[in-house]
């Protein structure tokens, strides 16, 4: 198949993970939605012509729910090629739930081999957009790095806008950023989001800085990749158990800084989102009757192209199957 079609393709697996979830928007039930997001995820994935294979799911097990790792998805026909497959159907679960915003649905995809296969632990992140690329080191202070960013990116310490998530344990973080000056920008959920808000300029967004899960940070990698920016992360192993998952994906020193080359390897990577609820860059599903609209962006490396994709759903012919009870 072209390629072009795997981009289109994998656009119509993050809107139907959104459009499958979306319909319990504010209901509270944080496993109703994941469970139809993941619904949708696979319904979509049995229309692509790929050999899939999940390598960022949500656990090492086979569980009906949850997309483990090891999973096969798409078509596997003969003929078709193997690609690693990084996804998190809903990225916010708790924002559906809630009705709050910066919930999406992402996936990348890469040739077999060409993504990280990040433990489930936590992952300490920096990470800018094309015009701060090649100035932050995530060894240096937060000072230096804001200092930096501000004079690659032509602005005043006050203009400058991080972003960080509202968890207690960056509140010294938070507590930096705002005694060197700059614009805090708290969230609650979402990290994939957040980083991608770094590479465009009409987000007002210049940095992200903070400690999240690792599956995320190579998902936001493989978006940045794509985006011309930067991401810079550290692995965080809290016990011994998990200082051997990070020797099992290949990583023996775990203070090795890491940057977006070593998270995705290739160069033959897509990325796409469809946003649940407004985020900094996508508008959340809106719906009409039976008519719903989702905004999606995809991009690929190798051509550089970034487009957004604003589609009409007429929900009694969709082949996307929104469920009112599972």
């Amino acid at each position: 198949m072209e390629r072009f079609d795997i981009a289109m393709g994998i656009v119509r697996v993050t809107e139907a993970a959104a459009l499958s979830c979306s319909k319990y928007l504010g209901r509270g039930s944080v496993e109703l939605i994941e469970r139809a997001a993941v619904d949708g995820v696979r319904h979509a994935f049995e229309l692509l012509p790929i050999k899939g294979r999940v390598v960022i799911g949500e656990c090492e097990l086979e569980k009906n729910a949850i997309l483990y790792i090891g999973e096969k998805v798409g078509m596997w026909e003969d003929g078709q090629e193997e690609y690693d497959i990084a996804m998190d159907p809903l990225d916010g679960s708790i924002l559906v739930a809630k009705g709050s915003s910066n919930a999406i649905s992402v996936v990348a995809v890469a040739k077999k081999g060409g993504i990280f296969k990040a433990p489930q632990i936590y992952m300490q992140k920096i990470a800018v957009g094309p015009k701060a690329k090649g100035v932050i080191d995530i060894n240096a202070s937060l000072k230096e790095n804001i200092y930096n960013v501000a004079e690659a990116v032509n602005k005043d310490i006050a203009e400058i806008t991080v972003m960080i998530q509202d968890r207690p344990r960056h509140e010294n973080l938070i507590k930096q950023a705002r005694e060197i000056g700059v614009r805090v920008k708290l969230f609650k959920e979402g990290d994939v989001a957040a980083a991608l808000a770094t590479a465009f300029e009409d987000t007002g967004v210049d940095m992200l800085i903070g400690i999240g899960g690792a599956p995320e940070g190579v998902l936001a990698a493989a978006a940045l990749k794509c985006l011309d920016g930067e991401m810079q992360v550290k692995l965080l192993p809290e016990n011994e158990k998990q200082v051997a998952m990070c020797k099992r994906a290949g990583i023996e020193d775990v203070n090795k800084v890491l940057g977006i080359g070593e998270l995705i390897t290739t160069n033959d990577v897509y990325f796409a989102a469809t946003a649940i609820t407004d985020c900094d860059i996508l508008k959340g599903i809106t719906y009409k009757q039976d008519i719903v609209k989702t905004h999606s962006v995809v991009m690929r490396y190798e051509t550089g192209v970034v487009r957004f994709v604003d589609a009409i759903h007429k929900l009694n012919s969709s082949l996307i199957n929104i469920r009112e009870d599972l």
